[in-house]
């Protein structure tokens, strides 16, 4: 089953979705491997404990690369001589585990991937992959000469797994989410392929600063997102995270358009109106969910609030008492 979205705030064609469920069960694998070889990379796959293949695929293609959310049940996919000669990807791919160990057998040894682990390696060099548990993970596929021409990296010896978890490659937490949030079915964001590129070139091990400026902002605004709550979040902060100066910082925001403590209160006000507007969340006072978001100040809170929106953070836990109160038909 094959479903295409289009992006309602700009009028592009959205993710394409394709999944096996539902499908005859006789043809689920034949029809899993011929969807993959058109619209992402060709591969033989096999079952294992389950006795049908259930596996969804969502596809979003960018003007150069390629971003895909991947769930599926157990089993193994196999990229071998063949299969590379006849579907040559002529790409370097990027797995992000999101649930599941998998192991990748290929000529340099076997790898174990690890949730919140992303293995980076040349598609067209034979591999193996495994699930056991099942699988869940995000693919970034960037064509070879793309990816030379990005990180100056000519030819990959060998893959290379590294942690996209918060609090590890600040570049590779902040790709994994951006490729996380183009590549879903749900109210999809739209994705920025400069800035994808500049994440890859970055994780990737290039250090020159300039060149990177949307790398090092998408980097920034996700440690500031992952770190709303604490109410010493500073640029100091933000900075040694990236791995950048504060003054730099501050010019690739400034960029933007914004700062790093107008973006912090932005981010804070954002996050404490979509709490406050949650029915479920009308147990939690407005304090309460000023400190959830970083203010040590229920005053200032209030204050900066009402300056932000044109109206009180009690109007807006009002209306969702009153949505709460609404008994269902």
């Amino acid at each position: 089953m094959t479903q295409v979205t289009s992006d309602r705030r700009t009028g592009v064609s959205g993710p394409v979705a394709f999944s096996t469920v539902g499908l005859p069960e006789e043809q689920r694998v034949e029809l899993w491997e011929s969807h993959n070889a058109d619209a992402l990379i060709g591969l033989r796959c096999r079952t294992l404990t389950a006795p049908v293949l259930e596996a969804t695929e969502i596809n979003v293609q960018l003007d150069r690369i390629h971003l895909a959310r991947v769930r599926g049940s157990s089993h193994v996919v196999e990229r071998d001589l063949t299969m590379i000669r006849q579907r040559p990807a002529e790409s370097v791919a990027l797995f992000f585990n999101l649930a599941g160990e998998a192991f990748f057998y290929h000529d340099d040894g076997v790898r174990t991937v690890q949730p919140g682990q992303m293995l980076l390696c040349d598609a067209d060099r034979p591999f193996m992959r495994g699930f056991s548990q099942g699988l869940e993970e995000l693919v970034l596929k960037v064509p070879r000469d793309v990816f030379a021409d990005v990180t100056g990296i000519d030819r990959l010896a060998r893959p290379l797994v590294m942690s996209f978890a918060a609090g590890a490659n600040s570049f590779a937490h902040a790709l994994a989410r951006q490729v996380g949030a183009a590549a879903r079915d749900q109210d999809p964001d739209p994705a920025e392929e400069e800035t994808l590129l500049e994440l890859v070139a970055a994780l990737a091990g290039r250090r020159r600063v300039d060149g990177l400026s949307g790398a090092h902002r998408a980097a920034a605004l996700t440690f500031i997102d992952q770190h709303l709550a604490d109410p010493a979040l500073s640029a100091v902060q933000v900075a040694a995270a990236v791995g950048i100066s504060t003054r730099h910082l501050s010019r690739v925001l400034a960029e933007a358009g914004t700062s790093v403590p107008k973006h912090i209160l932005g981010r804070r006000l954002e996050t404490a109106r979509r709490l406050l507007e949650k029915p479920a969340a009308t147990s939690m006072t407005i304090a309460e969910v000023a400190h959830h978001c970083g203010f040590t100040s229920a005053a200032h809170f209030s204050t900066a609030f009402t300056t932000h929106f044109g109206e009180r953070a009690s109007d807006v836990r009002r209306r969702a008492v009153a949505a709460r109160a609404i008994p269902l038909q």
